[in-house]
């Protein structure tokens, strides 16, 4: 009898276990919608299809974005920092929901935009006018490069990895940076205080200036703007294209709305009021998203991510995150 007892306890005791594993797996979602909120100082892990935080890391300072490793495995976060100047990434495993580095940046300050790219991280330091490359399997930052551009604030890198770009607020410029060879750097003039910046599907570089109202539209291959639209924003925070390239979608913080512009003529199509202060978009294909495609807007004034169907451009809900949600990343695991 003792030992049949003894013996049932252990499956119960196993199957609990085994159930408590499973629970936890099922906590980490893939995909998973991951998100920052500065005021908390933390990682919001989100369940996209029950649209539930299920998780949450923290992190230094007032994060401000994110990226993820391409396996899925890694997140990375810019502590900006709020009223002090921030010098650290977060290093996040989102298996084990836990950041497993602090890099130290010190003396660069206010890291903000970040790219991963080629199995290396790469990241916006404003103060100190760079940009540099940090190497997650070393856990060292072992690349540097000036801009000699104020505010440096967001990079990205072309689809062949050929050229990277960088907004440069306080400057009012974008940055062209060759990947070959030296890295050798264009300075390309554009709007008052261009932050939000991203690549449409034929290779143009679309750069949002927040302090007039503008976007520039910059040919990559003579790395000059061919064209200037002017859409009448308050305060352009962001700037992301749609998957299909018909559409841009343009968050104005100042304006409380968000805009859709027909990427073909320039127009601005549509005017959504979403909530108290628009920052952050992320753009979700139908493939990446397992049904339709979307694109979620941190309203960061509300604590709440707004849902926009992207077939009809319209809310279709909202999601409950911490105070001032603001940078967002896709985490598939590989």
């Amino acid at each position: 009898m003792g030992s049949s007892i003894s013996s049932i306890c252990s499956a119960v005791l196993a199957a609990g276990f085994f159930g408590s594993t499973q629970l936890f797996a099922a906590a980490i979602p893939s995909p998973a919608l991951l998100v920052l909120d500065k005021a908390d100082s933390s990682l919001a892990i989100v369940d996209p299809a029950t649209k539930t935080v299920v998780g949450r890391v923290p992190t230094g300072e007032a994060p401000h974005e994110l990226t993820v490793s391409d396996d899925g495995k890694l997140a990375f976060a810019s502590n900006y920092g709020a009223r002090i100047p921030g010098h650290t990434l977060s290093v996040i495993d989102l298996e084990a929901r836990k950041e497993i580095h602090r890099v130290d940046l010190s003396p660069m300050g206010r890291p903000h935009g970040l790219a991963y790219h080629d199995g290396k991280l790469y990241f916006t330091a404003e103060l100190a006018k760079l940009i540099g490359g940090y190497d997650p399997s070393t856990n060292k930052v072992d690349w540097l490069l000036g801009t000699g551009q104020n505010k440096t604030h967001m990079i990205l890198f072309t689809r062949d990895g050929s050229k990277a770009f960088t907004s440069n607020i306080d400057s009012n410029t974008v940055t062209a940076i060759s990947t070959s060879g030296d890295w050798n750097e264009t300075v390309i003039p554009v709007g008052k205080g261009p932050e939000g910046i991203d690549i449409s599907p034929d290779g143009n570089v679309w750069s949002a200036s927040s302090r007039d109202g503008g976007i520039s539209i910059i040919d990559p291959a003579t790395d000059t703007v061919k064209q200037t639209l002017h859409i009448g924003t308050k305060r352009s925070n962001r700037l992301k294209f749609t998957p299909d390239g018909k559409h841009v979608l343009v968050s104005d913080m100042g304006g409380n709305e968000l805009l859709v512009i027909d990427a073909s003529t320039g127009q601005v199509t549509k005017r959504l009021h979403i909530g108290r202060q628009p920052e952050g978009i992320l753009v979700v294909s139908a493939s990446e998203a397992g049904g339709e495609p979307r694109a979620y807007v941190a309203v960061s004034g509300d604590n709440a991510l707004a849902i926009l169907d992207l077939n009809t451009m319209e809310v279709t809900g909202h999601i409950a995150t911490g105070r001032d949600p603001d940078g967002m990343a896709w985490a598939v695991r590989k």
